[in-house]
């Protein structure tokens, strides 16, 4: 069953508009729920919200939204208060900006939701914005409200609809450098690459989603059955890694011991006849991190690799 529409308004390339509807990508609602109870009864607990100082319960018509500009001191902010402020986007998604998708860094991205044409007489102008971003290969950016709160939206064609991704604001995106500057730059030994790379080429498949499984999901679903039958729920032996102390030993162990990627396996591929010899050291390995690539037809250099330590 198809979810209900968590926006509506128009859609805005210049002068071109159409009514739609935004619904959200993904839900939640499959997952295994919770409720407080009270250990001595077995009743389900009620939330209750209560005056600080006066400790009475205050009803829901009585609660009202407050923002503290001084310590103890708020300004009362009402529900009609907020729906005063409305800007162009609480109705509209004006595309200002088409960019290539490839620029849009990836820790920026949050939410998915699909936006579809309202009705019959939206979709030629929806079909029009659609098509023409397909054509240029470009990701228009919008601004959009949602939640009383102002996002930046990617729109990117998919099938017959657009897919809308909230993105993150600069403010809320944290340098990387200060995590990644730490870490030391390691001299890599030709034969570990090698290795490496090797399990790596016998591991590679497609994105396949549907083989994923919420394995701590199905092991809470499993102890809930376990429970309701009676049973004594049992922790399971902790796995901890092998103590291998030479990074060499290991990548040799995962070589002799690695397996083809799940969509391989299936398709028949990763046999002990198709499987390739462990790699030796090879000659042709870039040279270390930054440096310029030779030109084409020069010989390649056998520099060590180097690259950030884990």
């Amino acid at each position: 069953m198809a979810a209900r529409a968590s926006w509506k308004g128009y859609l805005k390339l210049s002068l071109v508009s159409c009514a739609v509807a935004l619904y959200p990508a993904s839900t939640s609602s499959e997952r295994v729920s919770f409720h407080n109870l009270n250990r001595a009864t077995g009743n389900r607990l009620k939330q209750q919200m209560v005056d600080s100082e006066t400790e009475e319960e205050v009803d829901r018509e009585d609660r009202v939204k407050g923002f503290e500009f001084s310590k103890g001191h708020y300004v009362v902010v009402e529900d009609e208060d907020l729906e005063k402020v409305q800007i162009e986007s609480s109705h509209t998604i004006e595309v200002d900006r088409f960019v290539p998708a490839d620029e849009i860094d990836e820790v920026y991205l949050d939410g998915s939701h699909y936006l579809t044409p309202d009705d019959k007489v939206a979709e030629e102008a929806f079909a029009v914005i659609r098509e023409a971003m397909e054509q240029e290969k470009v990701v228009g950016l919008a601004r959009l409200v949602l939640s009383r709160r102002e996002r930046i939206v990617a729109l990117q064609p998919r099938g017959k609809g657009i897919l809308v991704t909230t993105l993150r604001f600069a403010s809320e995106v944290r340098d990387d450098a200060q995590y990644f500057d730490p870490i030391s730059e390691v001299v890599i030994d030709e034969e570990m690459m090698d290795l490496a790379s090797h399990i790596i080429s016998r591991k590679k498949g497609h994105f396949q989603p549907e083989t994923f499984e919420d394995r701590y999901e199905s092991a809470v679903v499993e102890m809930l059955r376990a429970k309701q039958q009676g049973h004594e729920i049992k922790a399971p032996a902790e796995e901890k890694p092998s103590n291998v102390v030479s990074l060499m030993d290991a990548l040799r162990r995962s070589v002799d011991g690695d397996k083809p990627a799940p969509d391989d396996a299936k398709a028949g591929k990763g046999s002990a006849k198709d499987a390739k010899p462990t790699p030796k050291a090879s000659a042709r390995r870039p040279a270390a991190s930054g440096a310029k690539r030779p030109p084409a037809g020069s010989p390649k250099p056998r520099t060590p690799r180097k690259t950030a330590s884990r």
